[in-house]
Formats: C-alpha cells, structure tokens, sequence
C-alpha cells in the first residue's frame, strides 16, 4: 500500500522509533528533497515566487496535518517554506512521518 494511501495513526508513547534501514527504504517513496536529519527528523525546504504563494502552501499543509492529527514545524518566510517532521513521543520518526510527508508532496508535486 502506498504511503499516500494510509492514514497517520497515534502514536503509543514507548514505541520504538524507526530503523535505520526502514528510515531508508520510505526515503524511496518520497519526492526528491527530503532529508534525514540526525536520524531523527524528517525535513524539506521549498521555494516559491513569492511570500503569499509560500503561505498558501503552508495553509494547505496546515489543513492536511490537522486532518492526519500529525503536526509539522513549520518555518516561514519570504518565497521559502521549511518543513520539519518528527514524532516527539518517541524522539524519532515514526511511519507517520513518511506518512505525511508522501500527501505534503501531492500539494507542491
């Protein structure tokens, strides 16, 4: 099943955080861009023409996320959006990071 085709579950605190090789083999899934950060995080940065058009992605992933019940941290400014997911109850990625970073990449893709 496709990652797009699955929906972001809650996460039990205690869960074990995603392997290495896991964290690679979802990387495949993904749109070019996005990178493991110190093998915990998930992050993408995007540009845009100009500020409003930037902000109308991060209305629309904000819309998504509160959808999904997955949040990213966001970072705003002019022509440029940074996204960062990571689930907090286990300090590292979790399927629903991949989750929401494959349905982030069919708003811009």
């Amino acid at each position: 099943m496709a990652l797009t085709d699955k929906r972001c579950v809650p996460c039990e605190i205690g869960a074990d955080p995603l392997s290495p090789e896991l964290i690679e083999d979802y990387l495949t899934d993904l749109s070019d861009g996005w990178q493991v950060i110190e093998g915990k995080k998930l992050q993408k940065s995007y540009r845009f023409k100009d500020f409003q058009t930037a902000l109308d992605f991060v209305v629309q992933v904000g819309a998504l996320a509160e959808a999904e019940g997955h949040h990213p941290d966001i970072r705003l400014a002019w022509g440029r959006v940074v996204l960062e997911l990571m689930t907090h109850k286990i300090k590292g990625l979790h399927d629903n990071d991949f989750i929401l970073a494959a349905k982030i990449d069919q708003i811009r893709d």
